[in-house]
């Protein structure tokens, strides 16, 4: 990875680091878009990641991307095609829920901060020879928690994770008290059933209580 590629990811991280949770979105229709974005920042949680899990997902990163102040994910990718249009969308950063290389790829051509899913040892090893230093755990719950994470840390350490998958407002801290893990990523915030029903003051309310959930580890 190129020099400049390379402080664009390391600079996504860092923004990652200090918003500490990341909503995941699934938009369905556009006018969803700017008063979630609106709710999530006015509550303290300048941050999203929009889901390629519906035909709007590349419009709405655009639209998320405009509004000042927030940084913007494309989640869910499964093919180059969409690693394009999340970086022409304007993402600032990616994530999938396993580990493609061929998304790699693009989104390294790109300059688009990629972070992969994996599951197993063997799966952080490929993802590292491939240059990705910060992975996505995916489903996080169900592969064992924190106790995982902390198991994969303890071997890999120099790789930070973001977990995901299964997390919610009670589980989160546990993940966010471990010193290698960047943030963790959940739909609470922003669950389809608050945002289809328009609920946007409880997504304010849910930002504010997740943005509180506590600062980086020394």
């Amino acid at each position: 990875m190129h020099n400049a590629d390379t402080s664009i990811r390391d600079a996504a991280g860092a923004h990652l680091r200090e918003l500490r949770v990341i909503p995941v979105a699934v938009i369905h229709r556009l006018d969803q878009v700017e008063p979630t974005v609106t709710a999530l920042r006015d509550g303290g949680l300048p941050c999203i990641e929009i889901t390629f899990r519906t035909d709007v997902a590349a419009e709405a990163i655009r639209r998320a991307s405009a509004i000042d102040g927030v940084l913007v994910g494309a989640g869910t990718l499964h093919d180059p095609a969409e690693a394009a249009a999340a970086a022409a969308a304007g993402a600032g950063f990616a994530v999938a829920p396993g580990l493609n290389e061929d998304v790699v790829a693009a989104c390294q051509e790109a300059g688009l901060p990629f972070f992969p899913g994996i599951a197993t040892p063997t799966e952080l090893e490929r993802a590292l020879a491939l240059g990705c230093q910060t992975v996505k755990v995916f489903p996080a719950e169900q592969l064992g928690g924190p106790a995982f994470i902390r198991s994969l840390a303890a071997v890999y350490r120099d790789v930070e994770f973001i977990p995901t998958g299964g997390i919610n407002a009670r589980s989160a801290p546990s993940y966010l008290e471990l010193d290698r893990v960047l943030a963790v990523a959940g739909s609470w915030v922003v669950a389809s059933s608050l945002l289809d029903r328009g609920c946007f003051d409880d997504v304010r309310s849910l930002a504010g209580e997740a943005a509180a959930m506590g600062t980086a580890p020394a």
